[in-house]
């Protein structure tokens, strides 16, 4: 018997060790392709470990031009305030040793009675990173009781051994978002001493799991054609295994925003402070070089590590009262930081995909970015790319678009535009829909009776 699509929507059980906007990218991918999966009629419940992940109703849009096109005669205060409930998720718990508010704290005896919390309090203990390998097991024990639930289990980049063994009783599928390979030789190569290169490759132990688990997915998501090549190469997968989706950008979140003056000098950049393979120790290099000419400041949306490299550079350049850094800070204070910068800077050595050169498009803020990864592939034509690692390169793109505003505020409309067109998360939801269709049909085909 052929396989058939079914006649309604899909339920879909989509998995994320970790999946808070906070942490990252993959946070807010969880956030905006559960709630464009779920605005295009699926039923997708999350399941993930701590910390929670924040996420939109069921509808995370203004109800109205979708009650004039279909619901409009029947509906009622009642069904709006039900479309509005938030998406189910199922948490599953683990020691969270990574809890900002108690991190790194000794866990109970009763706690580790447990096997798998006892591996996990011993990868941590050693220096590693055992969340996904744990989280995986646990994930299986928690669905393989309720794999009638679900007609797709769509895993995001946990690669546990646990998540693969789930394709063997049930149609799954994985998103990749970048190899995981390239920060672990970035973090290595930038580590000083050996000691500390030692304690970098052991903290990316948990690679070698997911390498292997990867090839077992029939299909595997990726959010760019430079991730597909990378991740096929590294990880050894054929690439016809692969699909590529470009991941949204929030325009309901991130948009130009009227009454705000842009600083002629200010800059902006969005990446990990501490993160070697962000690159942020480049442009602050370039900030020392411009600011020899100019009275340019940094905003720099994120928090330093105390005394960390990013910090003890700063000391050394003698920027500090040039470098602002915001802490954690909400979507509205985000896009008015945005609002009133003259420039966004991307300077990561590489990027799967590039979500901050994306939102700073979205905002119409003029791109300075790298050509690391599939950062091209976002910014396109709509920027100013310089080679990755390139500190002289970045001042002088920042020095020439100070010195040309109105060829800034072209670019900064070219970007907005630009990903109007190209990159919204209803085109990857349904992008990622017809990648469930094909998972579904050849696990129908190779489990016929």
């Amino acid at each position: 018997m052929d396989f058939e699509v079914p006649d309604r929507p899909l339920r879909i059980g989509l998995i994320s060790y970790r999946s808070a906007p906070h942490c990252g990218g993959q946070g807010v991918y969880i956030r905006h392709l559960s709630r464009a999966l779920t605005d295009l009629g699926h039923q997708v419940t999350v399941i993930t470990g701590p910390p929670a992940p924040i996420l939109d109703p069921i509808l995370g849009r203004n109800l109205d031009p979708i009650l004039d096109r279909n619901l409009a005669p029947t509906l009622n205060r009642n069904l709006a305030q039900t479309l509005n409930r938030p998406l189910p998720v199922e948490k599953i718990e683990n020691l969270d040793l990574y809890n900002p508010a108690d991190p790194f704290r000794v866990p109970s005896v009763r706690e580790l009675l447990d096997p798998i919390n006892l591996l996990e309090w011993i990868g941590v203990s050693t220096q590693g990173f055992p969340e996904p390998f744990t989280f995986g097991i646990r994930a299986y024990r928690f669905l393989r009781r309720r794999l009638s639930d679900f007609d797709i289990l769509h895993d995001n980049q946990s690669l546990s051994y646990g998540i693969a063994a789930l394709c063997r009783i049930a149609p799954t599928i994985a998103t990749i978002h970048h190899p995981i390979t390239r920060d672990r030789a970035i973090a290595i190569s930038s580590a000083e001493g050996f000691m500390e290169k030692l304690k970098q490759a052991r903290w990316f132990s948990f690679l070698g799991m997911q390498k292997r688990s990867s090839r077992v997915f029939s299909r595997i998501l990726t959010v760019s054609e430079s991730a597909e090549k990378d991740i096929a190469a590294d990880f050894n997968i054929p690439e016809s295994r692969f699909r590529v989706v470009p991941n949204g950008i929030d325009l309901h979140r991130f948009h130009p925003m009227s009454g705000i003056e842009r600083e002629e000098n200010r800059l902006i950049v969005t990446n990990s402070a501490d993160v070697p393979l962000k690159g942020l120790s480049h442009l602050l290099i370039a900030l020392k070089k411009v600011s020899g000419k100019r009275d340019v400041k940094l905003t720099v949306v994120g928090t330093p590590k105390k005394n960390g490299a990013i910090t003890r550079q700063i000391r050394t350049l003698g920027i500090g009262d040039r470098v602002e850094f915001t802490g954690r800070i909400d979507d509205d204070a985000f896009v008015r930081a945005y609002a009133r910068s003259a420039i966004a800077v991307v300077p990561s050595v590489y990027e799967g995909f590039g979500l901050p050169a994306g939102e700073a498009m979205a905002c119409a803020v003029p791109v300075i970015s790298t050509t690391g990864g599939a950062l091209p592939e976002v910014v396109g034509d709509a920027g100013i790319l310089v080679p990755p690692g390139d500190s002289d390169a970045l001042a002088a793109a920042v020095s020439d678009l100070l010195d040309h505003p109105e060829k800034a505020r072209v670019i900064g409309a070219a970007g907005y535009q630009r990903v109007k067109e190209r990159f919204t998360w209803e085109k990857a939801a349904q992008k990622t829909v017809s990648a469930y269709i094909e998972v579904m049909a050849e696990y129908s085909a190779d489990h016929r009776f």
